[in-house]
Order: C-alpha cells, then structure tokens, then sequence
C-alpha cells in the first residue's frame, strides 16, 4: 500500500520480513492473532509465538497439525462445560435403549466399544486427525504457491540474508493455516451434538459419542423433552457408527473420494501474485481473509466435480440409510417426527462451522440429496426386507448408484429379479462375492 503524506510511512517491507523470517525473531504477536482471527489473551499469544518460531526452524518445512488442535482448544475451551453425572448417565441410558432398538430396525450388531459422553474439547481432540487430513492437500498446495511468489519477490539482500527463505515462508503459511483450521473446527465444536453429526466418519473405527452440553441447546430450541431428544440422537449415532463398524470398506471409499477431490486441487497463480503484490503487512485483517475466505482456490475442475459428486452420492446414501433405520428404531417416540425434520433441514443447510470449512478448504460436506436418498432407502426396505436391504453395503459394487436414488424402481428390479439381465460387469461382481474363480482370458 503506498504511503499518504498525512500518514505515517508504513514499516519496512524488509524490516518485517527480516523479523518474521530470521531464527529466532519475534513478529508483533497482536498483529498476528489478529490476522489468523485467533482467541485472544496473553498465554495463547505466547503459544502461537512459540509456534511461529518451531515453524521457522522446521527442517522440513512441514506443517504442524498440533497448532490446529492447540487454536480449536482454546476457541471452544472457555464455553465447554462437563457432562453432569445426570447428563452423562442419561447418555449412558439412551445408548443401551438405542443399541435394543437398533438390533430391531438394522441386522448390523453393537459396537465393541461403550459409546460415551463427550465435551467439546474432547470431542475436538478425538476428531482433529480426520479434520487435518482432510485440510492438508489444501494447506500443502496454498503453502507451497504463497512461498513461490513471495521468495520471488523477496529482495535479493533478504533472501541472501536468510537460509532457505523458501522453506522458512513454507513452514510459517501451514503454520498458519493450521491456525485457521483449528479457528474452525473450535467453532464447530459448539454446533456438532454427536461423533457422526456431519456426516463422514471422524470418531476412530467402533466408537461413537454425543456432547450432552450442545444436544442441550438443541432441544432447546424444540417443544421437546430433552430425554427424547437424547434417546433420538442417540439411535442415529449408533446407527451411523454400525454402519461404518459392519462396511470397513466405507471408510476408505469416503476418504478415496476426498483424495480424488484433492489430487485435482490447484491454486489461482494469477490471484496468488495479485494479493502479493497488493498485500500491505500492516493489513492485518487481509491476510485473515486470504486464509479464511477461500479466495486463493479457483472454481472447481471438472475433475473434482465428478470427485465431488462421487462423495455426495455416498453421503447422502449413508445419511438416507441412517435416516430410514432411524425412524423404524425411534417409532416409540411420540415427537421422532419432529426431531427428524430438524436433524434433516439442518445437515442440508450445514452450521456457520461447517460452512466456514468448506470455504476454506473448497470440500463441501453436505448431503444434497439426502431425502431422495431416504426415500429408495425406504422403497427398497419395502420391496426386500431389512436383511436384503442392508446387505448392499457388504461390497461397493453392490451400493446403490446416483441412477438409483433417480429411480429406485431400477434397483427393486435388479434386487427382485425383475431387472435386465446382468452384464458382464455384474456376472464379475456375482462371481467375486460368490468366491468363483474368474474365467481364463479368451
């Protein structure tokens, strides 16, 4: 930004650079925290310090997940509260009734964990791996095109000055993101009620969780006893930690798709030299946009479109399925309905949080077609039964496609015999599940 006679001249591009780059130098901290949108107060100024120079002498150049975990922490720590002994052992009874009722509407069998009540800080700890993993293709390919731009533009007696410039800028701008992703999923931590709420497995394999402290603001919102709205919560988090317990193979089907998604990932150049070349350092609030805003990742490929829509079909086919079984298991409950529609309309629209996700990583989550999806969820269940029905998700192949949430009357057929006859595709598919030998090559 260029210097008015009426202000004072900005600080030395050099100057600044020299203090953020060289071993051991100290960028103003409330500049900083600032800029990355961070909690405030001394203690966490002084962490992110301490960060920033950990990233400066990283010999690798990078990125520290754990400053993501440390941000979230203390974005949501001071309005996490602990599970009363009542609220955790009325966590403890709606588990046991869910896991009864769910033996009666699914064929997947009980979890070889004890589901558990969880605070927000918990639950940001058991989940932050599956969160990094998700953010650091972006975080790597920003990082790597933010540090390309700036080293060149750095003054040749800086980049001189100091060793491998590059990997210092590379190690400090994933530190920084990583910073923004921990803003994030701090913030989600007070919209999410369970382990599966949004959809994509974040709990390890078996376990499953709700946090009493937002399942209670959630039924406040609702005419709704807070007992049925627990119990209701809790069938539709054990039904979606069954399901990824009983399908091993959904995990990395989900996790393949967001690969996909990512490989393809490439950064706006031209955007990136653009807010280089007008980024003031005295600007503190531009370089929080630039992380938080999404503006240095260029509208989807064609590629990820298609990666995206794989994923969305499997996301709505997992909600739908849950959705269903939900229902049967909760019949008991007067207000189910009620609770239903909520839980439906809000995973459609997505919280603040997820939102401030999916604009930072450029990965939207959310099941587009999640009714449809129940409704051939629901057909199917009707035309062969519970067992039939879920025995779909034993194999990838056997999974109902995005042409079968289109018209379930396709898949009926093919499950009742009334279809077209099978392929060569699904005579493999027939002989793989049955264990058959494949044919010698012709």
């Amino acid at each position: 930004m260029a210097e008015t006679p009426d202000e004072g001249p900005d600080p030395d591009l050099q100057e600044i650079l020299r203090r953020m780059l060289e071993q051991g130098g100290r960028p103003d901290a409330a500049e900083l925290a600032k800029a990355m949108g961070l909690p405030g107060g001394a203690a966490g100024l002084e962490q992110l310090m301490g960060r920033l120079r950990d990233a400066v002498q990283n010999p690798d150049g990078t990125v520290d997940w754990s400053i993501a975990t440390d941000q979230a922490v203390s974005a949501a720590g001071a309005g996490s509260t602990t599970p009363t002994d009542a609220q955790a052992a009325g966590v403890d009874r709606a588990f046991t009734v869910a896991g009864l009722w769910l033996d009666e509407s699914s064929g997947f069998g009980a979890l070889p964990d004890q589901p558990k009540a969880l605070t927000r800080t918990q639950w940001i700890r058991a989940t932050m791996p599956f969160w990094s993993q998700l953010a650091e293709p972006v975080a790597t390919r920003i990082a790597e095109s933010l540090t390309h731009v700036f080293t060149e533009q750095l003054p040749g007696e800086i980049a001189g000055a100091i060793p491998d410039a590059g990997r210092v800028l590379r190690s400090v701008c994933g530190t920084i993101f990583a910073a923004q992703l921990g803003a994030v999923v701090g913030g989600l931590a007070s919209e999410v009620v369970s382990g599966g709420d949004v959809g994509i497995p974040l709990l390890p394999d078996g376990h499953a969780a709700l946090l009493p402290q937002n399942v209670a603001d959630f039924a406040a919102g609702l005419d709704i006893d807070e007992q049925e709205v627990t119990l209701y919560l809790a069938v539709r988090e054990l039904a979606h930690a069954r399901l990824f317990r009983q399908a091993r193979w959904l995990r990395l089907n989900l996790t393949s798709a967001v690969g996909d998604f990512s490989k393809d990932l490439s950064i706006d150049v031209d955007q990136v030299q653009s807010f280089a070349a007008d980024f003031d350092p005295t600007d503190t609030d531009r370089l929080r946009e630039a992380f938080s805003n999404g503006e240095l990742i260029p509208p989807k490929t064609e590629a990820q479109l298609a990666a995206l829509g794989r994923l969305e079909t499997v996301l709505a086919l997992v909600e739908g399925w849950v959705d269903v079984v939900t229902a049967e298991a909760t019949k008991r409950l007067p207000r189910a309905d009620a609770v239903a529609e909520t839980v439906r309309r809000r995973r459609a629209t997505g919280g603040p949080g997820e939102q401030a996700f999916a604009t930072l990583v450029g990965l939207e989550l959310r099941p587009r077609r999640l009714r449809e999806a129940a409704a051939m969820w629901r057909r199917i269940t009707d035309a062969v039964g519970v067992e039939a029905r879920d025995s779909l998700w034993s194999h990838p192949d056997l999974l109902p496609t995005a042409a079968d949430i289109d018209d379930p009357d396709r898949i009926v057929a093919r499950l009742t015999g009334g279809g077209e006859p099978p392929d060569d595709v699904d005579r493999e598919i027939e002989d793989l599940l049955r264990g058959d030998d494949p044919p010698p090559p012709v």
